[in-house]
């Protein structure tokens, strides 16, 4: 029988972790001389109280390394755990919000997701606000450590041909996957910096600079503006393009740049096609909005490049409803959500290497086709990929789109209409935020929706987030049992 302690210790410490961080926002509040400082101090204490409780309890189960049913087990428990204590403050809070809520908001929020249920955000707290920026900033931090550390070794949806780039680089070995976690969060905490100073500059005040640097880096798409970007039109789209980008790239890249080896970083072809995706796709927008809808020239190519690499990146910011550009961008932005960034990122998503390996797979066998006798192998990165990584390739994508459609249906039998049942499931696994139509549009919000459809949208946000079939192993008879 698995051991349950060693996950129930480090849930423990993660927890009690997150209640202390609630004296961030529970400060701010003060600062503001908002009478809402008592939510994030009673919501700490239970927080903190509970963890520590935990860890204390399941100390005697440390070890130094975890099974493979316990890295499972830690992967999928910690994102649903944590979301439970951070939506606390949101139902103590002037926000009232239910469980159902609550819930959503902050597993939206460590999903990176971006959907939102709240209203009115610009007369909220400046607590509550920081405090959903925050979840948003640590969900995207912890997915990239999850994606380095424990993905390539649970083999799940091929990220295990990223299991030697955690540890080498430029065939130099680096250090044990803990410090790549450290080194990681300071490259982290870098780029928030920067983003940070850079919206300021552009004339964004330090508490909306803040927040949204929070939420760029984590590519979440949590705002403190009902608006969305629209709300900053001009220089800050091409400060927030950037960092969108730089943070939907492979981070254990910045920590190779940083060690000096600028090599992997140019070479990385899933870099070349990202880049080149996002450059194709702005372009034809850009030219559709100038040539079609006459749009001046600078602004085509500024809302083109900010929401392309809004929702191509799982960020999910609106600067406009793109909706209202026509049909073709409308679908058009509903493929792009379900691309991705790069793998080892904050960005979200199918992601583009595994695409990459889909089309190396269907050339090799295309060839194969017309050379019978031939022997053609698919290659990802100059290295030859073995059967296994396609085959869990292919198995993720049969997942997520079997995971897609049930969650469609689910959501249509709440009484959802066919366009918002269908993008609402996209979103949602897609971890992209904004859907289409009316109701969870860019210019819309999920507060409407039944809470039935919010519970299964927030499952499906988990799902979504930890790559599908990680989550679903957890369900299987073998898998208790090997």
């Amino acid at each position: 029988m698995t051991d349950l302690r060693p996950v129930l210790y480090v849930i423990g410490m993660l927890v009690a972790l997150l209640g202390l961080t609630m004296l961030v926002p529970m400060f701010v509040d003060i600062g503001f001389g908002r009478g809402e400082w008592q939510v994030f101090l009673r919501s700490g204490l239970i927080t903190f109280a509970f963890g520590t409780a935990l860890a204390i309890a399941s100390q005697n189960g440390q070890q130094q390394g975890l099974s493979i049913q316990q890295m499972f087990l830690l992967t999928t428990v910690i994102w649903l755990v944590l979301p439970i204590f951070g939506g606390i403050p949101f139902m103590f809070a002037e926000t009232d919000a239910s469980l159902t809520d609550a819930f959503f908001e902050a597993m939206s929020g460590m999903t990176t997701t971006g959907s939102t249920v709240f209203l009115g955000l610009d007369d909220l707290p400046e607590g509550i606000l920081l405090w959903r920026s925050m979840l948003q900033w640590f969900g995207g931090v912890g997915i990239i450590v999850v994606a380095m550390v424990f993905l390539p070794e649970l083999k799940v949806g091929g990220m295990q041909v990223f299991r030697s780039e955690a540890f080498d680089t430029d065939g130099k070995v680096l250090p044990r996957a803990g410090e790549i976690a450290s080194r990681i969060s300071v490259v982290y905490v870098a780029l928030t910096v920067a983003c940070f100073v850079s919206y300021v500059l552009v004339g964004m005040s330090p508490f909306d600079a803040l927040n949204h640097a929070l939420t760029t880096l984590s590519t979440g798409g949590f705002s403190t503006r009902d608006a969305s970007f629209g709300a900053f039109q001009g220089p800050a789209e091409y400060v927030s393009s950037l960092f969108m980008i730089l943070a939907s790239l492979p981070f254990v890249r910045f920590v190779q740049l940083l060690a000096g080896t600028a090599k992997p970083m140019w070479r990385d072809t899933q870099i070349h096609a990202y880049l080149g995706v996002i450059g194709v796709l702005v372009a034809a927008f850009s030219v559709y909005r100038f040539v079609v809808d006459g749009d001046a020239f600078e602004h085509s190519i500024r809302e083109g490049l900010f929401n392309v690499t809004s929702i191509i990146s799982g960020t999910g910011y609106a600067s406009t409803d793109y909706q209202l550009w026509g049909a073709f961008p409308a679908v058009a932005f509903f493929f792009i959500g379900l691309i991705g960034g790069c793998a080892g990122s904050t960005a979200c998503s199918v992601k583009v290497f595994r695409y990459q390996l889909l089309i190396a797979s269907m050339t090799a066998q295309i060839r194969k086709i017309h050379s019978p006798h031939g022997v053609f192998t698919p290659r990802y990165q100059g290295r030859p990929v073995s059967e296994d990584v396609l085959s869990s390739v292919m198995a993720f994508f049969s997942f997520f789109i079997v995971s897609l459609g049930v969650t469609a249906v689910l959501l249509a039998a709440t009484g959802l209409d066919l366009v918002t049942a269908v993008s609402g499931a996209a979103t949602a696994l897609a971890c992209v935020g904004p859907g289409l139509g009316d109701i969870i549009g860019p210019s819309g919000n999920f507060s409407s929706l039944n809470d039935n459809a919010k519970w299964i949208l927030a499952i499906a946000m988990l799902v979504g987030r930890l790559e599908v079939m990680s989550v679903f192993a957890l369900f299987t008879i073998r898998f208790w049992r090997s």
